[in-house]
């Protein structure tokens, strides 16, 4: 499966995971725009964006960006919805990372979640619905995402969805070296 021809979408009892779609727009607002959780925003190596969005305009011009570069097989961002509140709480960015650092060939999994939903559990729920997809719809070689040290509810989920803290620093285009990383072989 490529995910950029045929992207999936993917359920358990608490969420889907779709492509983002413009309909999510004031929902996504609500996340981006949120400050308890744009800590947990993983913006490495993303052009000094920190997706921090105030306005439903900025909101709509990043999920434009969001578009073509799933167009052009840059990455791709999917929507959580959360059955319940049959709403998007936030998104989960996908791509396969080429480098020349210790992660060449890794999927990166970036989980960007309204900060009601940063906890153990939710986080957990989301994330064990789309990592054993990723090495299939990314064709990677195992995967990496970012838990910084004050994310504990964050780095609960990974460690029960069987996340190591990894000893390597993440190499940005500019050569800055981010740490923070968790891997699941």
């Amino acid at each position: 499966m490529n995910i950029y021809e045929n992207c999936p979408v993917l359920e358990n009892e608490k969420f889907i995971l779709r492509l983002t779609e413009q309909k999510d727009c004031d929902d996504l607002l609500k996340v981006y725009s949120d400050k308890n959780a744009l800590p947990f925003f993983n913006s490495d190596n993303c052009d000094g964006d920190n997706f921090y969005y105030e306005t439903g305009t900025r909101m709509a011009e990043a999920m434009d960006f969001w578009k073509l570069s799933y167009e052009n097989g840059w990455f791709v961002r999917l929507s959580i919805v959360d059955k319940t509140a049959a709403r998007a709480v936030g998104t989960v960015e996908l791509c396969l990372r080429a480098s020349e650092d210790a992660f060449n060939g890794m999927g990166i999994l970036r989980v960007d979640v309204k900060s009601g939903y940063e906890e153990a559990e939710t986080l957990y729920s989301i994330i064990s619905l789309i990592a054993p997809r990723m090495e299939e719809m990314l064709g990677c070689r195992g995967i990496l995402t970012k838990a910084p040290l004050y994310a504990v509810e964050r780095i609960r989920a990974l460690q029960k969805a069987g996340f190591t803290k990894s000893e390597h620093q993440l190499i940005g285009k500019t050569g800055y070296a981010y740490d923070g990383y968790w891997t699941m072989p």
